[in-house]
């Protein structure tokens, strides 16, 4: 089964005096691009969780961020008592004696520094808990990629399908495009030939050779055969996004050689519509992992 390379995943871990939720989201990309948002508290940690993001996800532009809300009474922004006595004792002398100590700290509050910030200490212990919080985010985000590659797969094999249908068409119409071919040369020619000398053998071996040269045996057989990989390779449960890219490419040159080579307005369409079958192939593959 083929997964997308698109989803998201969100999990949640509450401690005593925090909440910790871990969002991740992937787009498509042709690499792993990573991009995180961690708390200074835990930078320490991010090239951990950086290695389980390209270790379960593999391909993908993806962005993990981590958010943490204090619950808990006590609060890393501290009121610097000192220094707001200081700055309402300087205001007070410059100030009037009518200005209340009410507005006197609240001028005070406003100036640099009144708030103090208490940086957190890592805590190996709780760090633990977060880590399972990030993988559970990240399976989260598997699921999703799961799920919707369950419908990129029902369409790809869908038009996979009308590819090799259509392709089976192109036979009815071969010996009608042969005879049509060989009328249209020779009545070319009839004149030129009746007032030239000529080899009539050779003419018949360059008549059998441009007409060998039109056939689309080959091309009908690596189509078929195209199409079969490309369904076994979807099969195969690895990742395979980039391996259908390239198979496609395939696809797209056989149905292009049977283009050129048709002669025929029949074929023609059906090549036409085989092209627009393959470029929603394309599409849908380039957002397989």
């Amino acid at each position: 089964m083929i997964q997308s390379m698109t989803g998201f995943g969100r999990a949640t871990l509450v401690l005593p005096k925090k909440k910790v939720t871990v969002e991740v989201k992937s787009l498509n990309s042709k690499q792993v691009d990573i991009n995180t948002r961690i708390p200074s508290f835990y930078k320490e940690k991010e090239l951990e969780v950086r290695s389980h993001l390209t270790n379960t996800l593999r391909r993908g532009k993806i962005e993990l961020a981590i958010f943490v809300e204090n619950t808990g009474i006590d609060s890393q922004h501290k009121i610097n008592k000192e220094l707001v006595s200081t700055y309402m004792a300087a205001l007070k002398e410059v100030g009037s004696d009518a200005v209340s100590n009410g507005d006197l700290l609240a001028m005070a509050m406003r100036l640099p520094d009144a708030m103090k910030v208490e940086r957190e200490e890592f805590d190996k212990e709780e760090w633990s808990s977060v880590m399972n919080v990030v993988k559970e985010a990240v399976a989260a985000l598997v699921d999703y990629r799961q799920t919707e590659g369950l419908s990129l797969e029902k369409d790809i094999k869908h038009q996979i399908a009308t590819i090799d249908r259509l392709h089976n068409e192109v036979p009815k119409y071969e010996q009608e495009r042969i005879v049509t071919i060989k009328e249209r040369i020779s009545t070319k020619l009839t004149d030129v030939l009746q007032s030239v000398d000529f080899d009539r053998d050779r003419l018949e071996q360059e008549m059998i050779y441009f007409i060998e040269k039109l056939d689309v045996s080959e091309e009908k057989v690596r189509l078929k055969n195209h199409c079969e990989y490309f369904i076994e390779t979807m099969n195969s449960g690895e990742s395979s996004g980039k391996k259908l890219g390239f198979i496609s490419q395939e696809l797209g040159r056989e149905i292009n050689t049977m283009g050129s080579k048709a002669n025929h307005t029949e074929i023609q369409k059906l090549v036409v519509e085989m092209k627009d079958a393959l470029e929603k192939i394309k599409e849908q593959v380039l957002n397989v992992l």
